[in-house]
């Protein structure tokens, strides 16, 4: 029995120690599989792949809704050294096409709900994929699709060998593209292994815990909890796509005790009508990420005896960068805590050199959870990490205790009449109006100042005015951080992470800005 990290093989230790135990509930499917169900299935996807003639370091790509064949195709083939690639479903054909060329899948598994973009990709032939076996999950495949369960059915259930350790590539998963073509970042079974090392020392992670799945699988903020399940022993409730109603009937119906969501996602959950009808006793705590959450939205869930645990991360990081625990959810409301256990960050100005507490600056992180590299990409690999150090691009404050405030992008801060202006900062302003549901904030060209910042609005009320946004900055932010215009919208643009997609924005709103 090989003691080297192979992370598909800890479902496999998982299953000899706890057989019996539920691994996953699988909701859109109504399947519920026990560890040893979930690795006989898996063992059967990885026979299913190795018969096809795929051998350790060929990339498998996964299109897949969040249910079990999920969990199959990742840690079966992650046993044989497959490397597999998690897509974003909410891409069109033509992104997909340059991730799957140049990740150079030749096995991509998808979801028969994807049928239409994938037909598009099946007819560019070999100049839009290398993909040479599609395997599709549903009962009414495409004609040039291997039905998944058929590759599974003359499979065995037995454990292959293992045939992947340690610094092997694990996953390739591309970044969302919020400023040009996405790359790959590239984690090994070895930074994986870390990352479970440091959520499980620092977050309260618990063998009895119900962990339920809303966001998709393919983003790292869900897939490392669900590898974290694996190794901690937790269960999981996976929700198909993201529904507040059902988030909050299953949260009592399954005695859910955390889970995971986005800032939107949580303001979307206090919408839902008359959501006080539900028990929530067993929640613990959400953890939140991928933005800031408002501090309006954490105030709202601590009213009703929920704490909001931020955490920083990225997919350069495999997820763990700052978590705030239990002891500081209340007192530090609105910091993302401290660094994790295994991972130290660093506050850096433009030079490189340190920045004391409450001055803003480049956060930049060191552990071994960092990615390997980014895929193909040298150049971007040696940018961005610098002497072990992983440079985020992400402006943050660290105060005299060590807790750390994301404040925003490097690339999304606007500089107007010489001052630094953080749109963060002006987006949780906003969002205190009680007409206000969503806000974004961008920078406009200024002939008289450079930049000056423009906010993006989704009313609540539809009485609202630009002038009453505008007249609610007053007195609550520097002059020189106001916006100097509002316009609406019916929705704000993001990335499936829920980062806003500035860049569309942008695209939309140009200026000049307002004087």
């Amino acid at each position: 029995m090989s003691t080297d990290i192979n992370i598909g093989d800890f479902l496999r230790t998982r299953a000899f120690l706890n057989p019996k135990k539920e691994a996953l509930f699988d909701v859109a499917a109504g399947q519920r599989c026990s560890f040893r169900e979930l690795n006989g299935r898996a063992n059967q996807c990885c026979h299913g792949l190795t018969s096809l003639g795929l051998k350790k370091g060929d990339r498998v790509a996964l299109l897949a809704n969040n249910g079990h064949e999920f969990a199959e195709s990742f840690f079966g083939p992650a046993k044989a050294g497959f490397v597999l690639m998690p897509l974003n479903w909410r891409l069109t054909a033509e992104e997909l096409s340059f991730i799957l060329k140049d990740g150079g899948a030749t096995v991509l598994i998808f979801d028969q709900d994807f049928a239409p973009v994938v037909d598009e990709l099946h007819k560019m032939g070999a100049g839009g994929t290398d993909v040479v076996h599609w395997i599709a999950v549903g009962d009414k495949p495409p004609a040039y699709a291997t039905p998944y369960e058929d590759l599974l059915a003359a499979q065995s259930t037995e454990d292959p060998a293992v045939a992947a350790s340690d610094d092997d590539n694990l996953f390739i998963m591309y970044t969302s593209g919020t400023t040009g073509k996405p790359k790959g970042v590239v984690h090994s079974h070895e930074t994986v292994m870390w990352a479970l090392l440091t959520l499980n020392n620092t977050a309260d992670v618990r063998f009895s815990d119900r962990y339920l799945v809303m966001l998709p699988l393919f983003h790292v903020a869900a897939l490392t909890p669900m590898i974290g399940s694996v190794y901690k022993g937790n269960s999981m409730v996976i929700l198909r796509n993201f529904d507040p109603v059902k988030a909050w009937s299953l949260i009592e119906e399954e005695k859910i005790t955390t889970t995971l969501a986005v800032p939107a996602m949580l303001a979307v959950m206090l919408q839902v009508p008359d959501f006080q009808r539900f028990d929530w006793s067993t929640l613990r705590y959400i953890t939140s990420g991928a933005a800031p959450v408002p501090v309006t939205t954490i105030n709202a869930y601590m009213d009703l005896g929920i704490e909001i645990h931020q955490v920083y991360g990225m997919t350069e990081t495999c997820g763990p960068a700052c978590l705030i625990g239990p002891d500081d959810a209340v007192h530090k409301i609105g910091s993302t805590g401290k660094s994790f256990f295994h991972t130290r960050i660093r506050i850096i100005d433009e030079s490189g050199d340190d920045l004391p507490p409450g001055q803003p600056g480049q956060i930049i992180v060191r552990g071994p959870h960092n990615m390997k590299e980014y895929w193909n990409r040298p150049d971007a690999t040696v940018e961005t990490i610098v002497d072990g150090w992983l440079h985020t691009g992400d402006v943050a404050v660290q105060d005299e205790e060590g807790f750390v405030t994301i404040q925003d992008r490097i690339k999304d801060m606007i500089i107007s009449g010489g001052e630094n202006v953080y749109p963060a900062e002006i987006e949780n302003v906003l969002l205190q109006h009680p007409a206000i549901a969503d806000a974004a904030v961008i920078g406009q060209d200024s002939p008289r100042w450079g930049e000056s910042p423009l906010a993006v609005i989704v009313k609540k009320d539809s009485a609202l005015t630009d002038a009453e946004v505008l007249d609610h900055c007053n007195g609550k932010l520097a002059r020189y951080k106001q916006p100097k215009g509002a316009v609406f919208v019916d929705e704000i643009p993001r990335n499936p992470s829920g980062k806003i997609l500035k860049r569309v924005l942008r695209e939309q709103f140009p200026g000049p800005a307002p004087e």
